[in-house]
């Protein structure tokens, strides 16, 4: 048997699918599409369910995919097995209504046997027990004995997940010989050992479960079957474990050279190795397909795949960042497959050496807060780190129970696992309640989900603002509905619309829809599943019926401002990059009639320089007044032609590509102005962060600018009139204003310090002597604390050694200051506990150093006792 590569085996696949009737389609992102109840894609079928409830009709009867899934449900163990890991490669060939059981068997077994050649005698079926068709169609048809085909109960052989559509399964195990095996005699199919691998699972979905254990025959039968490419290749390779296949033993072989260690020497090494291995390959994926690190969600996943990989590389001892250099081996690895990689790889690297540089800082920083841990263990006399500690060290600082457990280990002390788990549970119990009820479809249930899922609308918006349509359906906000009258809130579907629905980070369009005697108001335009655009909004006058031909009309001054605020995102991006670097990815934009906005990947602020440079371009392409140009084109070719293509977008076969000059290139299915010059102008109101890696830009285009500009002038106008001055000479009067106010201010406080003194008088008088420490303790009134410090210096002055306490009240809030001089401090005179101590008879409460010290009251007939007890703390305080 010929040992195929992974990139092989793949390509193998889906042209052997492609052979009989199959659609070959590219990996969907691992960010699910409308589906609230994944965090990542996890499986082949899981982008597809649309097409096997029904709810979307599939661009073939029959698909074949290799999708890229993650699963992280067994992360804790990857690394410390050969088994798991996080990421890996789906093979897939499905079938919607199409094809069922006969065909899934026939083709899974030639193409294991006949294509890729693994030696029939070694493959063993299994079938659900009840599932009788399934092993007519192995031992009859395929001639498989009896005594071959295992079958396996629900456990094992049965796929379902709650309510909805599931089935029997039917898998095929691999016998890769007694050097896998246990050893057992009673060795055979479904042991825990290597040695039986299950390389293909058939799922026949039949049934329909009503979530209450009933089951119902389903109209349209589906075939959803998968095999994992790494475990094939194992298989073909004859090799341990996904970690020794070709592609991923490249990747391994570099984590080693990096540590320079070797690979089966040293078990704690070993699980590291395997873990970096596994944890890069999940993060290359995962931003390659847009998703950022953050604190949730499946930011949240790559955050901690990283920051696991990087904690290990330490383990390994491999010095500096290491991250972006062995994700360039995955991408040589795997760009065949996901060219999405190759075309993403700058920014690939800067997000993982972001993540890396910040994992550097919290993992020092997780130390210093367990040496306080630990010190506060010292001190209580325990042993055992509480479990909500070292759940706070994990959940705030990153820092891994493995990494806390062992710093522990080396120091004699335990860990309450018990604990952090609980903790852990406690967090994830509030995650789940937080979560909103989802449909099977993990979206959330509308009235939208029950329309006929063969409704679809066709968008003419490109080239009119204005069309004749026949209505196909009206929905009240909860069900689908004949009719709806004045006053009602609706949304109208017809068979073509020239409003844009929102999509692309374009606002959707707002207008009119009538007929000669009824009117509807369109305030938002949506695009729902199978190409179907909503329009939402109220009946402004008479009754819309299914059937009616209406006209539809775009509010054409708002589509204009939307076309000029999209087209200038275009000139941004390409102005970012240039003024930037070539690693400004779009994270995000939202285009109004009003405004854009525009997020985009770059790690620091904005210098003033950089925005106007930005600014400056963008209005220079305005100027030159080039054409847009707008070509439907192959998506591949598109790619060919330079066209950037935006992060995580998912295309269709054939892409829009908006071409402005020799400026800028866009895949873009968005709304755009004929010329540059209808942009007018341009101008970036503010910048600033929104999340990790990502900048904000809000700005204005057009009427915008205009409008933006004399709300300014109508600012300085007001402020000009406010300081009896012009526009032209109000910095002049401003800065005469503030030497004016410093100078008054100088006067006042030396006006203030004379009543301060003129309200004390002389008090040198009321000295007194305490354990040979001279003591004023007097009051003042309508000095506020300002004044008292001042007069307190003064008063410290004339007494030369000793300890001042001063008291005022004014506007029915009393000060206290007190102040000792250094002769007084070292006999054990101390301002600030001594304030403290006679601030609660003011109503108040202050402190201080032990050389000066205040605090506010809001009792001034507690003055009198305040100083009276003053001494008595003095006293205290000297003996």
């Amino acid at each position: 048997m010929k040992q195929y590569g992974v990139n092989e085996l793949r390509k193998m696949f889906l042209e052997f699918f492609e052979s009989k009737g199959h659609l070959a389609m590219k990996s969907f992102s691992l960010v699910p599409h409308n589906d609230n109840s994944l965090l990542l894609i996890n499986s082949g079928m899981a982008p597809l369910k649309p097409y096997f409830t029904g709810q979307e009709i599939p661009p073939r009867k029959r698909v074949t995919t290799c999708q890229k899934c993650i699963r992280t449900g067994d992360i804790e163990n990857v690394g410390k097995t050969a088994r798991h890991g996080t990421f890996f490669e789906m093979l897939g060939n499905f079938s919607f209504g199409d094809y069922f059981k006969r065909e899934a068997i026939q083709w899974s077994w030639e193409f294991l046997t006949e294509v890729v050649g693994l030696d029939a005698d070694r493959l063993y079926p299994s079938v659900y027990v009840d599932d009788e068709e399934a092993f007519e169609i192995w031992n009859k048809e395929m001639g498989i004995p009896a005594e071959r085909i295992f079958k396996f109960g629900k456990a094992d052989n049965f796929w379902e997940h709650g309510a909805g559509p599931c089935g029997p399964c039917s898998e095929i195990y691999y016998d890769r010989g007694e050097k896998y095996g246990c050893g057992s005699p009673d060795c055979t199919v479904g042991c825990e050992c290597d040695r039986y691998m299950e390389i293909w699972n058939n799922v026949f979905t039949q049934f329909d479960n009503d979530g209450h254990g009933n089951y119902s025959e389903l109209e349209q039968k589906n075939i959803d079957t998968g095999m994992g490419l790494e475990r094939l290749a194992s298989v073909v390779q004859d090799v341990d474990s996904i970690f020794d296949v070709d592609t991923v033993k490249a990747l391994r072989d570099k984590v080693c050279e990096a540590a320079n260690v070797t690979y089966k020497k040293d078990a704690d090494q070993d699980v590291s190795i395997r873990l970096i291995t596994d944890h890069i390959r999940s993060a290359t994926f995962m931003i390659s397909d847009g998703i950022m690190p953050t604190n949730e969600g499946r930011g949240y996943v790559l955050r901690r795949l990283i920051r696991r990989a990087a904690r290990h590389g330490r383990l390994l001892g491999i010095e500096g960042k290491f991250l972006a250099k062995l994700s360039e081996t995955v991408i040589e690895g795997s760009k065949d497959g996901y060219p999405e990689l190759d075309e993403k790889k700058e920014f690939i690297f800067n997000v993982l050496t972001q993540e890396e540089d910040k994992f550097d800082k919290t993992i020092d920083q997780g130390l210093h807060i367990l040496s306080v841990m630990q010190e506060e263990m010292n001190q209580a006399g325990e042993k055992v780190l509480s479990g909500e500690n070292a759940f706070k060290l994990y959940d705030t600082y990153g820092f891994p129970l493995d990494l806390t457990k062992e710093i522990l280990e080396e120091k004699g002390y335990g860990i309450d696992e018990e604990g952090f788990q609980a903790a852990m549970e406690k967090q994830r119990v509030q995650a789940r309640e937080a979560r909103k009820e989802t449909n099977y479809m993990g979206a959330d249930a509308t009235v939208y989900d029950e329309i006929d899922p063969s409704v679809t609308t066709e968008f003419v918006g490109y080239d009119t603002l204005s069309c004749d349509s026949k209505i196909t359906v009206l929905t009240t906000e909860s069900e689908i509905t004949e009719a709806v009258a004045d006053g009602q809130r609706a949304t109208i579907f017809v068979e073509k619309t020239p409003f844009y629905a929102t999509m692309g980070g374009q606002e959707g369009d707002t207008g009119i829809i009538h007929t000669a005697d009824a009117e509807f108001a369109v305030e938002e335009t949506i695009k729902l599943l199978g190409g179907k655009f909503g329009h939402i909004g109220r009946v402004t006058k008479g009754m819309f019926r299914t059937g009616d031909t209406v006209t539809l009309e775009v509010k054409s001054k708002e589509r204009l401002n939307t076309c000029k605020n999209h087209s200038a995102t275009h000139l941004l991006q390409k102005a970012l990059k240039t003024v930037l670097g070539s690693h400004v990815e779009q994270k995000g934009s939202l285009v109004t009639p009003d405004r854009l906005r525009f997020d985009f990947a770059h790690f620091s602020a904005m210098t003033r320089e950089e925005i106007e440079a930005v600014e400056a371009l963008v209005n220079e392409e305005i100027a030159k007044n080039n054409p847009v140009v707008t070509e439907v084109m192959n998506v591949e070719e598109a790619k060919k032609t330079g066209a950037m293509a935006l992060f995580g977008e998912k295309y269709e076969e054939d892409v829009r590509v908006v071409t402005m000059g020799d400026f800028s290139k866009e895949l873009c299915g968005g709304t755009h102005v004929s010329n540059t010059g209808l942009i007018t102008t341009f101008k970036i109101v503010s910048e600033s962060g929104v999340a990790a890696g990502v900048r904000r830009i809000e700005a204005l285009t057009g009427d915008g600018v205009f409008a933006y500009y004399k709300a300014q002038e109508q600012k300085l106008a007001e402020a000009a009139k406010l300081l009896k001055a012009t526009p032209e000479n109000l910095a002049e009067k401003i800065s005469h204003l503030l030497a004016e106010t410093k100078s008054l201010h100088s006067e006042i406080e030396s006006l203030k310090s004379k009543a301060a003194q003129e309200a004390v008088g002389d008090v040198m008088n009321q000295v007194e002597e305490i354990c040979g420490v001279k003591v004023l303790a007097v009051r003042v009134e309508d000095v506020d604390m300002g004044g008292l410090r001042e007069l307190g210096d003064q008063l410290k002055e004339k007494l030369g050694e000793g300890v001042v306490v001063i008291a005022s009240a004014a506007g029915g809030k009393v000060s206290l200051m007190a102040t000792a001089t250094e002769g007084a401090l070292k006999k054990g005179a101390h301002a600030g506990n001594l304030i403290k101590a006679i601030a609660g008879l003011v109503g108040g409460g202050g402190g201080g150093r032990p050389n000066m010290a205040q605090a506010g009251g809001k009792n001034p007939e507690g003055i009198d006792a305040a100083l009276s007890k003053a001494k008595e703390v003095l006293a205290e305080q000297i003996q």
